[in-house]
């Protein structure tokens, strides 16, 4: 069976942002292809510049948690790493981390950093 692979909290953000920008700039080049229909041309170009709007602020958001993560070293590829969570994963290797002694040894679950999830755990304690 294979393995499944997860990256980051982190970089799954970064990549959002990166694919509006690109949407964006699609977006206003569908402008400039439809330039003979001048509404249709305003409201490509409106949406185009909203998503690219957008990423900036999610790059913004991401930048405040980045600042907030807790940096680690990895230990299966020793480069420094930040953590969001209870669990996560290595940007560089996407070793599974977490620093939660209750969840070591465990398989993976995104799951684990659910508010739910964690209600239900101090429930069965």
């Amino acid at each position: 069976m294979a393995r499944l692979m997860y990256s980051s909290k982190i970089n799954k953000i970064r990549s959002f942002a990166l694919i509006l920008i690109f949407a964006g700039i699609l977006l206003m080049y569908g402008g400039i292809l439809t330039k003979g229909i001048d509404w249709l041309v305003a409201i490509f170009f409106i949406l185009g510049v909203l998503m690219i709007l957008l990423s900036c602020v999610v790059y913004v958001w991401i930048g405040t948690l980045s600042l907030k993560a807790i940096p680690i070293i990895c230990p299966n590829c020793e480069k420094p790493t930040k953590m969001l969570g209870r669990v996560d994963a290595c940007m560089h290797c996407k070793q599974t981390l977490t620093l939660d002694k209750d969840l070591e040894g465990k398989e993976f679950d995104e799951k684990y950093n659910t508010r739910k999830y964690r209600r239900e755990a101090n429930k069965s304690k």
